[in-house]
Parts: C-alpha cells; structure tokens; sequence
C-alpha cells in the first residue's frame, strides 16, 4: 500500500521557527482540503518530522504531541485527518544529552517511514514525500519513493538552492498542486 509522508513545518503548516506552543500553530488554508482529498482516495497521510528543538532544550516531547493533537483537531474540523505522526527528537548539536545524537530517523534518514511502513503496511517505494526542504525529497530518495518540493515554508529557497545529485520528481506552488500531483500520478 502506498501512502503520502508529509512534512510539517512549511508544508501543512506555516513555518515560524522552533514551535513551542499550539496557539503558533497556523494551518495553510488549503491543507485540510488537500489532506482531505487524500484522504478520500483511500492513501494513508503519514507526518514524519524533524523536531530538534527537544534535543536543543527549546520544548519538551509533551510539547510536540501538544501541537499534533492541536492540528489533528484543526484538520478535523474540516473532515480531514492524519493517519499517523512521527517525529525525530535528536540533533547532534543538542544540549539534552539523551537526545544529543546521529540517528537513522533525523530526516534524510529513513527510520520514521521503516516505521510507518512496519505498523501501517505501507510500501515506501510506492509511496510519497511531500515537504518543503531538500531533506525531504533525500528522505523519499532514501526508500525508493518520489519526492515532491512545496515552495511554501522554506521551499523557494531550497528551489533557489539545488542540492547536487538530488532532483525532485515534482515541485510545486502549495500542498494542493502536491496533492493533485500525487493523485495523478500514482
């Protein structure tokens, strides 16, 4: 089964920064119709994140769910719903020691959709990554799927700064045209 890994910050939401507390949360308002139309075409819609801001000391775990549950709220209001969120804690700046380390599920890593894959039957090589960093184009590249760049969030920039050996299989205005994109070609 094939299912959409989306990122967060930038890409659902508006990017501001480290998140630390749910009332910053801003939902773009095309996000809840493009997930819901995911939705209705039977494709889990996974969140797969890089939080480092816990392994910085900037917020805690409680946090992060805090505002996961805030935007699994949001999104339902508009029928709309996520079928499962991941998140990566470390960094290996960080300042929290038990979290201060490389790991395999910090974006471009693959461990939170070998993950995803295990607990939802999902197969990444079908599968999709949509975000707004060149992370997450390296991350569907890293289990054989195709990555799609959004230019909101950070995304114009990243446009603006090809990464060498790394192409998107689509880049596009918002997470709708992503949306329409992965509807039609999968």
């Amino acid at each position: 089964m094939s299912a959409v890994f989306l990122d967060r910050d930038g890409t659902i939401i508006e990017e501001v920064g480290y998140l630390d507390r749910r009332d910053r949360v801003e939902l773009y308002p095309y996000a809840t119709d493009a997930i819901k139309a995911l939705n209705r075409a039977g494709i889990p819609v996974v969140m797969v994140t890089n939080q480092s801001g816990i392994a910085r000391g900037f917020f805690d775990a409680a946090v992060v769910e805090d505002v996961h549950a805030h935007i699994a709220d949001l999104l339902a209001r508009g029928g709309a719903h996520i079928d499962r969120y991941y998140y990566c804690p470390h960094h290996p700046d960080g300042h929290i020691e038990e979290f201060a380390i490389r790991c395999d599920c910090r974006k471009p890593g693959r461990a939170l959709i070998d993950r995803a894959a295990r607990e939802l039957g999902i197969d990444p090589a079908t599968s999709f990554t949509v975000g707004d960093r060149w992370v997450d184009v390296g991350l569907a590249r890293s289990v054989g799927g195709k990555g799609v760049l959004v230019r909101t969030g950070y995304g114009m920039l990243s446009e603006a700064r090809p990464q060498k050996g790394l192409q998107a299989d689509a880049i596009v205005n918002n997470l709708v045209e992503a949306a329409s994109w992965i509807l039609a070609n999968r």
